[in-house]
């Protein structure tokens, strides 16, 4: 490892970079991480290329040319107290496909360095009282603004998903992803103009952008089963995994433990009976999808969707599909039913998904 480090060294200073420049970064980030850095990057002394670590926008948007091509920043996200505006100042700095890179601690790379730091039971104590102090706290109340006071937002615990959802929301397409040396790095492309998001939503409970009838965007109310800034993730997720039974998406890192719980025993659903009272929604339906989700569907079926309100009982628990195609197969037979007979096909399809919940231990993923 001493002589990649050496040999990657010995490249920085021949493309120009400072050596002491050269030693911090390869102290920084490692051999493989200047590895990464570079194969994005291939300059780091290019005119063209910012390279600079920092955990506030100033220093980003006070760089004197209007746009660059990359920008390497090799401050740790977790410890930037105002994330997107660091992304956002990055955006702005950068040309239409222009790359930033960088890199973060997730979760599980942190859970992973506390246990080999610590032996049982001292360990699981201090990775309790970390995530604790460190995650949770972050994202209550009043709670929230002491904990900024006291920490400047430094050693902040974030999820893989929400790093990723946050520079999504920002403006950014994810290239590549990877582990190295237990921290995540990333290069992502400007792919548009980047904004603030708006309203982001870390509590316990929060509020999803649904297609309803006419296609008018509903808000649908559930309890969080998927780390902040997850939906943002949404065609990511899709280009990485198929979908699997259900009309899931397999392997989704976006779902916390918790959430597979509350999803297990439709914990996170029940939020929804407050549409119903709103009338955004009625009892027997098919489900209520995100414009991206809804675009994978036929624009015959989507026309019939758009007819009637989404239902908290979707037809999957009457017909058990295990397909996309099954699944809108199903709805397609749910529809043309109820535009024949509303009350008869809610009505047998409320029984029949009630008979495979209880006799056949039906499971939403």
């Amino acid at each position: 490892m001493e002589l990649k480090a050496a040999i990657e060294k010995d490249q920085l200073i021949d493309e120009g970079v400072d050596e002491n420049i050269a030693e911090l970064v390869i102290k920084e980030v490692g051999p493989l991480g200047i590895e990464f850095l570079l194969k994005y990057a291939h300059d780091l002394a290019d005119k063209q290329t910012v390279l600079i670590d920092t955990r506030h926008e100033f220093n980003i948007l006070k760089q004197p040319k209007k746009n660059y091509k990359s920008i390497v920043n090799l401050a740790m996200i977790n410890e930037m107290r105002w994330i997107n505006e660091v992304f956002l100042a990055c955006n702005k700095k950068l040309e239409m496909g222009g790359l930033l890179l960088g890199r973060a601690e997730t979760i599980t790379e942190r859970e992973k360095r506390a246990y080999a730091r610590h032996r049982r039971p001292m360990a699981d104590i201090y990775y309790f009282l970390d995530f604790l102090f460190h995650r949770v706290s972050p994202k209550i109340g009043g709670l929230k603004t002491v904990y900024f006071f006291m920490t400047k937002g430094k050693r902040r615990v974030l999820s893989r998903a929400e790093i990723l959802g946050r520079l999504v929301s920002c403006g950014f397409k994810i290239v590549e992803e990877t582990e190295i040396d237990n921290k995540l790095f990333f290069a992502v492309k400007k792919v548009e103009e980047g904004t603030m998001a708006e309203n982001p939503s870390y509590g316990p409970l929060f509020r999803m952008r649904r297609v309803g009838k006419n296609g008018k965007i509903i808000g649908v109310y559930k309890m969080r089963t998927m780390h902040p800034y997850s939906e943002y993730l949404q065609e990511y997720i899709y280009e990485l995994n198929s979908l699997q039974e259900g009309g899931k998406f397999a392997d989704d890192f976006r779902i916390s433990g918790i959430g597979r719980f509350f999803r297990k025993f439709w914990i996170d659903e029940l939020p929804m009976f407050f549409n119903l009272l709103k009338g955004d929604m009625k009892l027997v339906g098919v489900r209520p999808l995100s414009k991206h989700y809804l675009s994978l569907y036929s624009e015959e079926l989507k026309e019939l969707r758009l007819k009637t309100k989404p239902g908290l009982v979707p037809p999957y628990y009457a017909d058990l599909p295990k397909t996309l195609a099954e699944i809108q197969d199903s709805e397609r037979r749910y529809l043309e039913s109820y535009m024949r007979s509303p009350f008869t096909t809610d009505v047998r399809y409320f029984f029949k998904a009630f008979y495979n919940i209880i006799i056949k231990k039906a499971r939403s993923n």
